[in-house]
């Protein structure tokens, strides 16, 4: 009893900020565990997807491979870090019911971020010189 009243306060806690949307979807009233599980699985998969186009338009604007080589770098980079990081978030509950909600809401959120990021980059002002990505013609 004790250890699951500790991953629920992990839970809540390790959710505050990044479960947001999820939330948002009414994740956390979801009537069974499994049921928030695939909640927040599904608000991830809905964000991953937006990110995935996003960096697609960034990429198209790029013009050569060259250009578009330090995105994929970063894109990379970036991948493995949120992925890591959230398996190190999650890691606390490992094995527990609990731990599907805790990874995937942590990936939601780090992804919402890096979809800011590349909104951002995305309407940058005419002649911005720390904008990497060209205005859409």
């Amino acid at each position: 009893m004790r250890r699951q009243m500790l991953a629920a306060l992990i839970f809540m806690l390790s959710c505050a900020v990044s479960c947001a949307a999820a939330w948002a979807q009414d994740c956390g009233s979801a009537p069974t565990q499994a049921a928030m599980n695939r909640c927040f699985a599904s608000a991830y998969k809905k964000n991953d997807a937006r990110l995935n186009a996003l960096y697609n338009e960034i990429k198209g604007r790029l013009k050569n491979k060259a250009d578009s080589g330090p995105l994929v770098a970063s894109q990379r980079a970036w991948l493995a870090f949120r992925d890591a990081e959230c398996r190190f978030s999650a890691s606390a509950t490992a094995g527990g019911s609990v731990q599907p909600a805790i990874l995937a809401s942590c990936l939601d959120g780090m992804t919402r971020d890096r979809i800011k990021t590349f909104e951002a980059y995305l309407r940058c002002e005419e002649g911005d010189l720390s904008c990497p990505v060209p205005r859409a013609p």
